[in-house]
């Protein structure tokens, strides 16, 4: 692969985005009055290892819990470092749910 990832391009990305969220869904977003709470999820080695079947690797993401899961990350001391590959898993659904909200409706799609 010879594609670099540059962490800043990634914030800058991050910031346009969710500022176009912010505009478009509010600053706030009741998670309660949609019925989206629980969501397929690919493990993370099942995801990347392409060579085999994913399926044993699927199972059932919440909505709910992925917040829980961030406040619980920015009440952490500063001292307490992130678990990249848990708490960016839980970031990772909380975007999927966003483009989840943003899809064109089913009758748009013909």
């Amino acid at each position: 692969m010879a594609e670099t990832l540059r962490v800043e391009e990634l914030r800058q990305v991050c910031v346009l985005l969710l500022d176009a969220v912010q505009e478009r869904f509010g600053s706030e977003i009741d998670l309660s009055i949609l019925d989206v709470d629980h969501y397929w999820n690919v493990d993370l080695r099942s995801a990347f290892s392409i060579q085999e079947d994913p399926a044993s690797g699927i199972d059932v993401g919440q909505s709910s819990d992925d917040v829980a899961e961030l406040r619980a990350l920015l009440r952490r001391r500063p001292e307490d470092e992130p678990l990249l590959w848990h708490d960016l898993q839980h970031l990772a659904g909380m975007l999927r749910l966003l483009a989840y909200l943003d899809l064109p409706a089913a009758e748009d799609q013909e």
